[in-house]
C-alpha cells in the first residue's frame, strides 16, 4: 500500500508529488496523457499561465523550476490596467524593488518540468496510458485502472481538474456557476520584439488582455459573449486579424508592430468551489477544489498555495490515519485554503463586475479608483505585492 495516490499528473498534481517525494512518502501519480516532449522548435502553446514569484519560489524548492526555465519562460516587469487611457494605472517591478513581477509559462512546460524533476525519486511511480475505471473509498482507497490493475493507498488526492473523478467518488458537492461570457485565447506572432509588459483594457463587452511570451510571440485574451466568440472562432486568421485590430487598443500595435494570428481557441468561464476539501481518505486541491474567473491569472497560483498548505501538514510526519493528522489537515490546510480561495474568487467577481459594464455611476467610481491608484504610491505598491503573492 502506498501513502498517497494522486489522480492527475498535471501542473498541480506533479508538483504535489514532488513535495511528498521530498518528504520520503511513497507516491503513485496517475496521468493518462503525458504532455508532448519539449523541443526548441516547438511553436507556442495556447494554454499559458501567469506564474507569481511566490509560485516560482515553491517550484524552485521542489526542484522543478530549473527544468522549466531551461525550456522557456517569459519574465514580465510591468502590468497596466485601464478602461479609458486617461484613467490608466501602471505597475512596475522596479517600484517594489524586484527583478520581475512574475513569469508567463506555457502550461505544458510547467507540467513537463515537474515530471522531469520526479524522475530522480525512486519512491514515486508515474502511471501513464491508463485511466481510472473505479474508485472505492473506505478506510483506505482502492483505485482500479482500465487494465484492472488496483492501487491501494492510505490517501487518494484529487488533482484531476474541474471535472474531478475523486471529488465525485467522494460525494463532495460544489457550488458555483458558469459565467455568461467566455474567453478566446489567441496566439499571435508580433513582427518585432515586444516589451515585457502585460496589460488589460476593460470594455463593456469584456476585457481585452495582452500577455507577452517567448521570442516575438504573445497571447491575447478576448472576453465576450458566447455568440460573439462563436462568430469570431468561425473566421479565418486574416479575418480575425481585422477584428482584433478593430477591438483591441492601439497598445497592441504601438510603433507599427504588426502581427500574425497563429492559433485560437475558446474556453468557458466557470466559478466552482467544493463544499469540503477533505472527506474520508480523500483530499482535493487545485481546480478539483476551486475554479476561478481567470481575470488576474490566479488559477494555478491558488493551486500552488494549496500545495504549500498541504505539505506543511505532511511535513509533520504524523501517522497518516491518526486523528491528529486529519485534524491538522482540516485546521492547517482545508480551513485557511477554503477561506483564502473564497476571498480571491469573490474579489475577482467584484473586480469583473466593477470594470466590465458601462453603467455611469459605476464607471465614474472605477475611473476614480484607477486615477487614485496611479497617484498614491504606497497604496499601489501594496496592491501590487498582494497581486504577485508577496502578501
Amino acid at each position: 500500500m502506498v501513502d498517497f495516490c494522486i489522480n492527475g499528473g498535471g501542473m498541480v498534481g506533479a508538483a504535489l508529488a514532488l513535495g511528498l517525494a521530498q518528504q520520503q512518502y511513497n507516491v503513485v501519480v496517475i496521468e493518462p496523457f503525458l504532455p508532448k516532449p519539449y523541443s526548441d522548435s516547438d511553436g507556442p502553446d495556447l494554454r499559458v499561465s501567469a506564474i507569481s514569484d511566490a509560485s516560482v519560489t515553491l517550484l524552485e524548492a521542489l526542484g522543478a523550476w530549473q527544468h522549466i526555465k531551461a525550456m522557456r519562460v517569459k519574465p514580465y516587469t510591468g502590468l497596466s490596467v485601464w478602461d479609458e487611457p486617461q484613467h490608466r494605472t501602471d505597475f512596475t517591478s522596479q517600484s517594489i524593488n524586484v527583478p520581475q513581477l512574475g513569469y508567463f509559462v506555457e502550461n505544458r512546460l510547467l507540467q513537463l518540468g515537474c515530471l522531469q524533476a520526479l524522475e530522480q525519486f525512486e519512491n514515486v511511480t508515474v502511471v501513464t496510458g491508463q485511466k481510472v475505471k473505479r474508485i472505492a473509498l473506505e478506510q483506505t482507497a482502492t483505485i482500479t485502472l482500465d487494465d484492472d490493475t488496483q492501487i491501494q493507498a492510505q490517501w487518494l488526492v484529487g488533482a484531476d481538474g474541474a471535472n474531478s473523478q475523486v471529488r465525485q467518488a467522494a460525494g463532495i458537492g460544489t457550488n458555483g456557476w458558469q459565467y455568461a461570457q467566455q474567453a478566446m485565447g489567441i496566439t499571435v506572432e508580433m513582427h518585432r520584439p515586444v516589451d515585457a509588459i502585460t496589460w488589460q483594457q476593460f470594455t463593456p463587452s469584456g476585457p481585452k488582455a495582452f500577455l507577452p511570451m517567448f521570442g516575438n510571440y504573445a497571447s491575447l485574451v478576448w472576453y465576450d459573449s458566447v455568440d460573439e466568440l462563436t462568430r469570431l472562432k468561425s473566421l479565418n486568421n486574416m479575418q480575425l486579424t481585422q477584428e482584433i485590430m478593430s477591438a483591441f487598443p492601439q497598445e497592441l500595435t504601438l510603433n507599427n508592430n504588426t502581427f500574425t494570428v497563429v492559433d485560437k481557441a475558446v474556453f468557458p468561464l466557470t466559478r466552482s468551489h467544493a463544499n469540503s476539501y477533505i472527506k474520508g481518505c480523500s483530499v482535493i486541491l487545485g481546480d478539483a477544489a476551486h475554479t476561478i474567473n481567470p481575470l488576474a491569472g490566479q488559477g494555478v497560483n491558488l493551486g500552488f498555495k494549496d500545495i504549500e498548505a498541504f505539505l506543511s501538514v505532511t511535513a509533520k510526519r504524523m501517522p497518516l490515519h491518526s486523528d491528529a493528522f486529519v485534524s491538522a489537515l482540516k485546521q492547517d490546510f482545508e480551513r485557511p485554503r477554503k477561506r483564502d480561495n473564497l476571498i480571491m474568487m469573490t474579489a475577482m467577481d467584484g473586480f469583473y463586475t466593477l470594470f466590465s459594464n458601462d453603467v455611469a455611476p459605476i464607471k465614474w467610481i472605477r475611473n476614480q479608483l484607477l486615477s487614485v491608484a496611479q497617484r498614491i504610491g504606497p497604496a499601489k505598491k501594496e496592491v501590487l505585492k498582494y497581486a504577485i503573492g508577496m502578501r
